[in-house]
């Protein structure tokens, strides 16, 4: 799509944004700029929500960078969790015969992958419940320090928020075409990276649900939101929020989903769309 820049848009009643490939930079860091626009933002009194693929283990160092502890929307809209109180408010799962199938229809259809499983206590850290586990064959596609690595069998014996399929030398793209058409409507299926990694989470839990459920308990309407993104996870709530806007170094998905094209990650591009309304 060609550039946009409205100029006229209204304040946001909300805002939201991804985490990785939006907010930070390619060094996992929040920039100076971007803390100052989202440090205005809340002294205005407007929400500030974050909206990611991450657990909420991996959201500490996001609110390091911030400042500010938001509410956070994880594991795709599977969870919302306060990160202010360390305190997960809900969850959905993927229950466990569920998971069984998915397993089942994942290494029929792409031999050699590996599998991984999501999981969430009461809290970020929560001790009680092993966090993510992954089979013997699951190559990670990132550093994951936290990973408990365990038989096959005990990553689906439990329910999950996500189920991760990971294929070495896949295009993430190429494996959701493969497994959409066989999984059909008993799992969302997405990916926030394309080096080969597949993310399934219960039936039409996306971003754009876990927003709204925020949104509901903010009571904030969805045309007032404007949310950030980069990546086809991001498309569901880029289409939901009043005005999506897509950063410039975004999967070509979340271009077309977007009202507007912003500025990169590594550019401030967040930071430039709020000091529109936030100096």
């Amino acid at each position: 799509m060609e550039e946009v820049r409205p100029l006229h848009l209204p304040k946001p009643k909300m805002v939201a944004t991804d985490v990785d490939g939006t907010l930070i930079d390619h060094d996992e860091r929040v920039t100076a700029r971007t803390k100052a626009a989202v440090g205005a933002l809340i002294a205005d009194g407007v929400p500030f929500v974050l909206a990611t693929g991450r657990p909420p283990r991996w959201i500490a160092p996001v609110v390091e960078g911030l400042g500010y502890a938001p509410l956070c929307v994880c594991g795709n809209g599977a969870v919302i969790y306060d990160s202010a109180a360390d305190r997960v408010l809900a969850s959905q799962t993927l229950d466990v015969a569920t998971l069984a199938w998915l397993a089942d229809v994942a290494e029929r259809a792409l031999p050699g992958c590996g599998l991984a499983a999501e999981r969430v206590g009461e809290s970020a850290h929560d001790a009680v419940t092993p966090q993510f586990v992954s089979s013997p064959q699951y190559e990670h596609a990132w550093l994951n320090p936290d990973d408990t690595s365990v038989a096959r069998e005990e990553v689906i014996d439990a329910p999950a928020i996500k189920m991760l399929i990971r294929l070495p030398g896949a295009r993430s793209s190429d494996m959701r075409t493969v497994l959409a058409p066989l999984i059909g409507e008993r799992a969302d299926i997405t990916y926030s990276t394309e080096h080969g990694l597949i993310e399934l989470s219960a039936p039409g839990i996306t971003k754009a649900s876990g927003l709204a459920v925020v949104a509901q308990r903010l009571g904030v309407d969805a045309a007032t939101v404007v949310a950030f993104g980069d990546m086809p996870n991001d498309v569901p709530m880029l289409t939901m929020a009043g005005h999506g806007v897509a950063m410039r170094n975004a999967h070509p998905e979340a271009i077309a989903a977007a009202d507007e094209i912003a500025e990169s990650n590594t550019d401030d591009g967040v930071a430039r769309v709020l000091e529109r309304w936030w100096v």
